[in-house]
């Protein structure tokens, strides 16, 4: 039997961050799920590395394109892939991306669990009551909990047929064939070393 699938949403814009979501996929994967994480897993690496320096030569002219291909192979995987979603809440306000991720997850009826062990609220010590009602102020507080949590919700979440948008099914038939660009890759070649040729071949793959 195929281990579920978890897609692994939250900040990843600093050390401190990238390492707060990796100790969840370890988790995760510890307890015999497999993950899907944005900045390992995705098209993030390439962009992420440049840091706020323009992004090199021809590409800088597709930066939209390299923003959409980014979008469109993490809907697809949160969506169509993945068999449920683990968003982590921590920071001072919870990540912009993230919320986005919960809020389609919620409205594909994917199942959600939502993390954060770090005391910082905005609102007298709660957070926003759009993102906790998702999973009606069910919050995991501890590292350790979260798979028994993603296994409850999975095994208590009926399956569901949700009509997707045009535009969402579309962004989900171009994340499908970016995946599948980024898994014909040669395993040898890391995404820190990735060319504009290698990451324009990618994007043209998907978009066209």
């Amino acid at each position: 039997m195929t281990a579920s699938r978890i897609y692994c949403s939250g900040p990843l814009f600093c050390a401190e961050e990238v390492g707060g979501m990796s100790a969840i996929a370890q988790q995760l994967e510890q307890a015999g799920f497999q993950t899907f994480l944005p900045h390992r897993d995705g098209l993030e690496p390439y962009v992420m590395r440049l840091g706020n320096t323009p992004l090199p030569g021809a590409l800088s002219g597709i930066r939209t394109r390299i923003d959409h291909a980014i979008f469109a192979l993490d809907v697809y995987e949160l969506i169509e892939r993945c068999d449920a979603v683990v968003c982590n809440l921590n920071g001072r306000v919870p990540d912009e991306g993230m919320i986005v991720e919960a809020a389609l997850a919620y409205a594909a009826g994917k199942p959600l669990v939502l993390f954060k062990d770090d005391v910082r609220a905005p609102f007298g010590g709660f957070d926003n009551a759009m993102l906790t009602s998702l999973v009606k102020g069910r919050i995991v507080g501890a590292l350790t909990e979260i798979p028994a949590a993603v296994r409850a919700e999975l095994a208590g979440k009926k399956t569901a047929v949700v009509n997707l948008s045009a535009d969402l099914v579309e962004a989900i038939r171009q994340g499908r064939q970016i995946a599948r660009a980024l898994e014909a890759l040669p395993r040898r070649l890391g995404k820190q070393r990735w060319d504009e040729a290698v990451v324009r071949q990618v994007i043209e793959a998907g978009l066209g």
